[in-house]
């Protein structure tokens, strides 16, 4: 192995990383403009459909955003009427956001999405199961 190999583009995890993501979002993308969503609005809507309500602090945790990504995704989802944002009665310095009635039809409507998805990816069921596992336990690790 040469001096130089570890800086060779095929040697980098982060470009696996980065260009398979890259990937799996484009297949992401027609499913979701069916229903007028991009990828990361349609992650925030999953955080959402699942806690109902959740402060906007908690949901950057959860999603590995900052507040500088966030608040505009945020914004566009209110202007089409998925989400509702409001300050906490308790401490007004907390924002809480909570899905809206629209919000849930939609859950009803992109339920399949995932399975769609699924259908695209020429694996097992298994080695994505391991992958994610294998993901999630490296997002943990650089936490």
């Amino acid at each position: 192995m040469g001096q130089y190999d570890k800086l060779k583009l095929e040697n980098q995890l982060c470009f696996s990383l980065y260009a398979a993501s890259r990937e799996v979002i484009k297949l992401y993308k027609p499913l979701l403009d069916n229903y007028n969503l991009t990828y990361t609005q349609y992650v925030v809507m999953l955080v959402l459909w699942e806690e109902q309500k959740i402060t906007v602090k908690q949901l950057g945790e959860k999603l590995h955003l900052d507040s500088g990504t966030l608040s505009p995704l945020l914004k566009k989802l209110e202007k089409m009427d998925l989400i509702i944002k409001y300050r906490d009665k308790a401490d007004d310095r907390v924002v809480n956001v909570e899905v809206t009635e629209k919000a849930k039809a939609l859950k009803e409507k992109i339920v399949e999405v995932p399975e769609q998805l699924f259908c695209k990816f020429d694996s097992e069921m298994e080695e994505l199961v391991q992958l994610k596992k294998l993901l999630d336990n490296l997002l943990i690790r650089l936490d």
